[in-house]
């Protein structure tokens, strides 16, 4: 792969294909400070077995603007190869907020999404174990993701790439050729967008606040997949200048504190955000290739171009070279509290390895021989490298979610982020070294409160 940044792809690449899609956050992002888990039953055996694959099952998603159509079709597909199961399903648009509220009861559907606040020691008392994550990664990815002393509880409905949603006719309008390869570049990329084109340069989506959590998704951007093992919980100054979160949310600190992105935050509004990319009033937003289709759909229905959008990675290289993490999306888990697993674990391997889901959301596949996505054409040219990281050390695995609760930085979730964007734009006091080295400190108590 070249080592050198290419050429910004041309508006009239034809290599993309319209769809849509919809996640609220990354899934291997980790706590949500905002919702705490506080009990679950403990037990259970591996799903499946030799139970009968019978019985009604409820299936909770995320998917609100396609439970009623796309799903339908599943649930038509599914119950034909399955006629003794029914399928119902529950969209619930504030997810990451309902459903660990629910999990202090068994009223939490037969199939669900795990939640970004159930820290790894805590699978097992919510979910059912799949088996190994050494027999099923020969067929999943990334089945360590979701994973506690060796056993799996979730399988991945699609897998992300990380980087930049952008509008590359707003991109070339200002003259832009080439992919920032620092921040510092990406500062005077924006300004040129603002500049030379109506557009706002960096939309942050402030105000539904989980976009914002997109930025710690970035980690291998470092070209490290044991960037987090070596550092970040185990580091006493992540937000240094040289490391992740010093880099990733320095730059956002910057975008804003540079007047290049939405004049007034607190109005951002995620549904509407994406017409504004597809049309060419905002240029860019960091949000995982999950993305991608739902901006060609948007932009195709203002009337605009699905070629239009392109993806981006991160304004970083090491030794010139770009990375991206990967990662699974929502992990699909079955209830503890099921009465039908075994109908359950049929449809979570149905919806990986049959719906399509993954392919048609323009996502990686959780087949380890599955097809390749179409959507990541621009990553291709610019030699972009996949970095899929490794997951936490035996015995650590909820060490970095730790120093997370015990410092109340929310690095998985909004609400610093929004504290740190309320500074940078002149609505709160501070400014960006005492606010990053006040992360610093509290970060470093909370790992010596942990020592």
């Amino acid at each position: 792969m070249p080592t050198t940044p290419r050429l910004l792809p041309h508006v009239n690449d034809d290599t993309k294909e319209p769809g849509m899609a919809k996640r609220h956050l990354i899934g291997f992002a980790g706590l949500a400070a905002s919702a705490v888990v506080l009990s679950g039953c403990s037990g259970g055996t591996p799903a499946g077995g030799d139970d009968e694959i019978a019985g009604t099952i409820t299936v909770i998603t995320q998917r609100t603007d396609i439970v009623d159509t796309v799903f339908q079709d599943y649930k038509a597909e599914f119950e034909e190869k399955y006629p003794d199961v029914t399928v119902e399903f529950e969209a619930i648009t504030d997810y990451e907020g309902e459903i660990p509220i629910r999990m202090n009861t068994d009223d939490y559907g037969d199939v669900l999404l795990i939640p970004n606040s159930v820290k790894p020691d805590q699978l097992g008392d919510f979910f059912e174990p799949l088996g190994s994550v050494e027999e099923l990664s020969e067929k999943y990815r990334f089945m360590t993701e979701e994973a506690y002393d060796g056993q799996a509880y979730g399988i991945a409905i699609t897998g992300n790439a990380q980087g930049l949603v952008y509008n590359k006719k707003v991109w070339e309008e200002a003259g832009v050729e080439d992919f920032p390869t620092t921040p510092e570049e990406f500062i005077e990329d924006l300004k040129a967008i603002d500049e030379n084109t109506d557009a706002i340069p960096y939309y942050t989506n402030y105000s539904d606040g989980w976009p914002l959590s997109q930025w710690d998704g970035n980690r291998g951007a470092m070209g490290d997949p044991d960037y987090a093992n070596e550092n970040v919980a185990y580091s006493d100054t992540p937000w240094a200048e040289d490391e992740w979160h010093g880099i990733s949310d320095g730059l956002l600190f910057d975008i804003v504190a540079e007047g290049l992105s939405e004049p007034d935050p607190l109005t951002t509004n995620w549904e509407e955000s994406k017409a504004l990319l597809g049309t060419g009033q905002v240029a860019t937003m960091l949000l995982g290739s999950w993305s991608i289709t739902q901006m060609q759909q948007a932009a195709e229905e203002a009337g605009a171009s699905a070629d239009d959008i392109g993806y981006m990675p991160f304004p970083y290289q090491v030794d010139g070279q770009f990375y991206s993490q990967i990662g699974g999306d929502y992990k699909n888990a079955i209830n503890i509290n099921s009465e039908n697993k075994a109908a359950a674990r049929a449809w979570i391997e149905w919806f990986a390895e049959e719906s399509g889901y993954a392919f048609d959301e323009g996502g990686l596949s959780p087949l380890v021989d599955g097809p390749a996505p179409t959507t990541l054409s621009d990553f291709e040219e610019a030699g972009v490298q996949f970095v899929e990281m490794t997951p936490a050390l035996e015995g650590k695995e909820s060490y970095e979610a730790d120093v997370v609760a015990a410092s109340e930085i929310d690095i998985y979730g909004a609400t610093y982020r929004q504290e740190m964007v309320d500074i940078a734009r002149g609505a709160a006091d501070g400014d960006k070294e005492s606010f990053f080295a006040d992360l610093n400190e509290r970060w470093a108590a909370a790992r010596a409160e942990l020592e």
